[in-house]
């Protein structure tokens, strides 16, 4: 009787609209819901700060930038400001510098890295120490780091010039030359951040199997193989990590130019950021400065949303 009537009460109960599942939905939706309060709960500072320094002065820059303003009186221009800045010829040899600058210093600092993290990853003597001499460059503040090569790049008095005068090369005045400028910037960027990149790389290495590498040397693959065929394949989640980093970088570099060049000479060594700080605070043109931070998002938008969007789908995880 009472297995028969089992089918019975399951019946009634739903005819009256009672769910025996009820009370573990509840009970499992509460905590859920307390999970994600929780979770929220943690997140709402970091959410704050995001919002008041980072959203909030983006929409401001949208805003400021249809309009033409010096910080005291403002005139509704509409898309006049991004006609005038895109006609700019300044902003046009800027922003090639940007473009020249990426192209010159990103894959150079990606495959130095990606050699010094092969490299340092060996069980070899003194290993430690060489992980923290390559690392050591990216501690260093860039004001510092600026000052360093300042010195290095002296004409006649410079490292480099003594160095190259033992060869009987002639010396070269490198931040004073338009032709050298931006190629003296490129070195001291690739110094900077092999280090920093190196580090996930390492980070990369030490989670690759090992087992795929042991049946590699069992086939007899020789080391350059296994970097083409192993290494460099199961490396490209962190290539495209580093990439993202490495090219937005090179979009948001300011620190060394206020230092060694001020963008000169002729605007040789100009990049995008430091061409929207001189416009924002030495000629006081807040709207323009507004529209080259707006071009300046997009760009770095685009960059990180074609990298995740277009390459990740090409990458094997």
């Amino acid at each position: 009787m009472a297995c028969a009537s089992l089918p019975q009460a399951f019946t009634t109960y739903e005819k009256e609209g009672i769910s025996l599942m009820q009370p573990s939905l509840r009970t499992k939706r509460k905590i859920n819901w307390r999970e994600n309060s929780f979770a929220y709960a943690l997140l709402i500072p970091s959410l704050l700060f995001l919002g008041l320094f980072t959203f909030y002065p983006i929409l401001k820059s949208i805003y400021w930038s249809f309009y033409s303003s010096d910080f005291t009186d403002k005139t509704f221009v509409g898309l006049d400001q991004y006609v005038h800045v895109f006609q700019d010829d300044i902003f046009l040899k800027v922003l090639r510098n940007n473009v020249l600058l990426a192209i010159g210093t990103v894959p150079v600092s990606i495959l130095l890295a990606m050699y010094v993290a092969v490299w340092v990853n060996n069980k070899l003597r003194g290993t430690g120490l060489l992980r923290a001499l390559f690392f050591y460059p990216t501690v260093i503040p860039m004001i510092a780091i600026a000052n360093i090569w300042l010195f290095i790049y002296t004409p006649s008095y410079g490292l480099l010039d003594k160095f190259l005068s033992v060869f009987g090369i002639p010396t070269q005045h490198w931040l004073g030359d338009p032709h050298w400028v931006l190629i003296s910037m490129m070195l001291m960027v690739i110094w900077k951040e092999t280090g920093f990149f190196m580090i996930f790389y390492l980070a990369g290495l030490q989670n690759l199997p090992k087992e795929v590498y042991e049946a590699a040397e069992m086939e007899g693959a020789r080391p350059f193989q296994t970097f083409r065929k192993l290494t460099f394949p199961l490396l490209m989640p962190t290539t495209l990590f580093v990439m993202v980093i490495a090219t937005t970088n090179s979009f948001k570099l300011v620190d060394h130019l206020y230092i060694m060049t001020k963008g000169g000479p002729n605007n040789a060594s100009n990049l995008l950021l430091y061409h929207i700080y001189e416009t924002a605070f030495s000629f006081w043109d807040m709207g323009k400065a507004s529209v080259l931070t707006v071009v300046l998002l997009v760009i770095l938008l685009s960059i990180s949303i074609f990298n995740y969007a277009f390459l990740d789908k090409r990458i094997h995880y």
